[in-house]
């Protein structure tokens, strides 16, 4: 019986892994083969996954409608900068949770913090847009110069909303930070305090790097998050080359370039073909970088989990 078990568990586990594999690696796959297809092999009904005519016309027309490397660099720069600053503050963030903040106003403040995990983007989004397309800090910046800033169409946005632990998932990274602090042992920061250390030296040189696992996994879904971002991006950003305002307008810039613009005249499915090689040439560096970082990311996770 025993033996039967453990045959018959082992093909459950099979069919599951085999399952997820697939619904992960079925959309890249289906994408490679479409950025390698030919036009013509669209309507061939013998063509399903390997093309009968190789091109890779697909693929420098997306990135020359994309201008790719412009875009590439814009998008690692704003998906650094926001990652970074959104770990330094959620961590910020975090320690005060877990060790300064010990009233019930705290416990109020981190309830907040937990529903807006919960709460969706969509319903903060107007008075979002409406605060940064009119910012006054307070009214302060009208009574300088006598006008509200408007901040759209530029990376301020990302800036300060990372800055202030607002960002995108922020709520989670906060969580994530709070429960690891919780679960480093007292006894470490009050040595530190007997030492002589202050709030300031023992979280930046006692707490930050024994916190590298909870870092190292906020900063990874952090970037990810913000490079495959949509929403917030082509809200805030209309004019700014990223991948997401890219993709958007792909199907379009392709069809003037093809034709001038004239609708109808270029064939949709074409139109699909070309924006499915740009989405696969926009997830391309997260695949070679998760190449790279997976070791330290399941190992991050796994810290994470077990201390946190």
């Amino acid at each position: 019986m025993e033996r039967l078990k453990n045959w018959l568990w082992s093909i459950v586990r099979f069919v599951l892994i085999a399952g997820l594999s697939f619904i992960i690696l079925y959309p890249i796959l289906q994408k490679i083969s479409t950025a390698i297809k030919h036009q013509s092999d669209l309507y061939s009904p013998i063509v399903v996954w390997i093309p009968e005519t190789y091109t890779l016309e697909n693929i420098k027309n997306a990135i020359s409608i994309m201008n790719y490397w412009d875009t590439l660099l814009n998008t690692f720069l704003l998906a650094g900068v926001t990652t970074l600053l959104t770990a330094a503050s959620c961590a910020l963030a975090g320690y005060a949770f877990a060790r300064l903040l010990r009233s019930k106003v705290s416990k109020i403040l981190f309830a907040g913090v937990i529903l807006t995990i919960l709460v969706p983007p969509t319903t903060i989004l107007i008075p979002m847009y409406m605060n940064l397309r009119e910012f006054s800090m307070f009214g302060i910046i009208p009574l300088l110069t006598g006008d509200s800033v408007n901040l759209l169409d530029s990376y301020w946005p990302f800036i300060l909303t990372s800055m202030t632990a607002n960002s995108l998932k922020a709520g989670l990274f906060i969580f994530i930070f709070t429960q690891f602090f919780r679960g480093i042992p007292k006894a470490i920061e009050e040595a530190a305090y007997i030492d002589g250390a202050g709030v300031g030296t023992t979280f930046f040189r006692i707490m930050l790097p024994n916190a590298i696992p909870a870092i190292v996994t906020v900063i990874l879904f952090s970037f990810v998050w913000q490079w495959n971002d949509s929403f917030y991006t082509t809200t805030y950003l209309t004019s700014s080359n990223v991948m997401a305002t890219q993709l958007s307008s792909l199907p379009y810039n392709l069809q003037i370039l093809l034709d001038g613009g004239e609708a109808g005249s270029t064939d949709p499915f074409y139109l699909s073909m070309v924006q499915d090689t740009g989405i696969l040439l926009s997830i391309l560096p997260l695949i070679i970088m998760y190449l790279f970082v997976q070791k330290y990311f399941v190992q991050s996770i796994e810290r994470t989990g077990v201390v946190g």
